[in-house]
């Protein structure tokens, strides 16, 4: 039988149940504890947003190469605006990812403070309505990724706080990716996103207009993880599994190439970062817990952040 990833229904969470509420967390964690993955059902974002989402991503990634590349921004290692095909590639492999790729975060404050995080830039001129939609998808996206940071929180017998504390003005940033069709002249190794873990946290992401994503079980088969529009796939990266001592699994995952060439495809994954100053360095409790030993190293998320984006192009060490 194939095997799939865990469906997980995000009503139980907000139950005054409080039996379904202990489940939810449960299940939460067993996964991430085992393959790393899960799929929220009845996570409360809406279809229509969503909807709407792909369609501003459209708007963008149609516009000829000159408008899409005023919005380049190399200086702050590509962590806002857009990307363009062929920069980034997966950690240890050479062969660029066939995809392009915008990126937004937390709005600035309008207080006039300046937080660590590097400021939005917008398309305003190309895709006047881009900004509402996407900040409105963003907002309610970090707002569901508390809520899980919270479950995992109370699984690791922690204060519910105690993840999304650190994550609370972290460098949460979420992407829309745009993997156009395939070229006659593909370079050999080349996958629309080849084989990799997530820097961060946990990862939400918005269920693809396409199939072509695969997480690599135990034994180093892979699952393919069919799309449903009800569903936001939800993994834990490496950052929570250096900080849990491996307790939390930061799996191997890719997008592969489409057996037709012509097919487009999007998807939307917001990446939840902790700040730049919060230790990752594996908690006494977790080594006990996982056998005893040290896995992971000391660091801290900026340190390692950068570490990860100079590994995968998109920063100069």
């Amino acid at each position: 039988m194939t095997r799939t990833i865990p469906v997980i229904d995000f009503s139980d969470f907000q139950s005054t149940d409080s039996q379904r509420n202990a489940a939810f967390i449960q299940a939460v964690g067993d996964s991430l504890k085992d393959i790393g993955f899960f799929a929220l059902k009845n996570h409360g974002i809406p279809l229509t947003l969503i909807e709407q989402s792909y369609e501003q991503g459209d708007v963008f990634f149609s516009l000829d190469e000159e408008a899409k590349r005023h919005y380049l921004k190399p200086g702050i290692a590509h962590q806002r605006g857009y990307t363009a095909f062929g920069i980034e590639h997966a950690k240890d492999n050479p062969a660029p990812d066939l995809k392009e790729f915008w990126q937004t975060g937390r709005s600035h404050p309008s207080t006039g403070e300046v937080p660590t995080y590097v400021e939005n830039v917008w398309p305003n001129k190309h895709a006047p309505e881009f900004r509402d939609v996407i900040d409105d998808l963003y907002t309610r996206m970090e707002t569901l990724s508390n809520d899980l940071l919270s479950a995992c929180s109370e699984y690791l017998e922690k204060p519910s706080s105690w993840l999304s504390s650190m994550a609370a003005d972290g460098n949460t940033i979420m992407r829309i990716i745009h993997y156009p069709p395939l070229a006659d002249d593909v370079q050999e190794g080349a996958v629309r996103s080849a084989a990799h873990e997530d820097i961060n946290f946990i990862t939400l992401l918005v269920t693809a207009t396409a199939d072509g994503l695969e997480v690599q079980d135990h034994d180093g088969s892979w699952i393919k993880v069919e799309g449903d529009a009800e569903c936001i796939i939800v993994d834990s990266g490496d950052m929570l599994q250096n900080l849990t001592n491996g307790l939390f699994k930061s799996t191997t995952h890719r997008v592969v190439n489409p057996s037709n060439g012509n097919e487009r495809r999007f998807s939307m994954p917001m990446f939840v970062h902790p700040r730049n100053e919060i230790d990752l360095t594996p908690r006494p409790e977790f080594v006990e817990m996982t056998g005893g030993e040290l896995q992971f190293q000391s660091i801290t998320a900026g340190a390692y952040l950068h570490q990860r984006l100079v590994e995968i192009g998109l920063a100069e060490d």
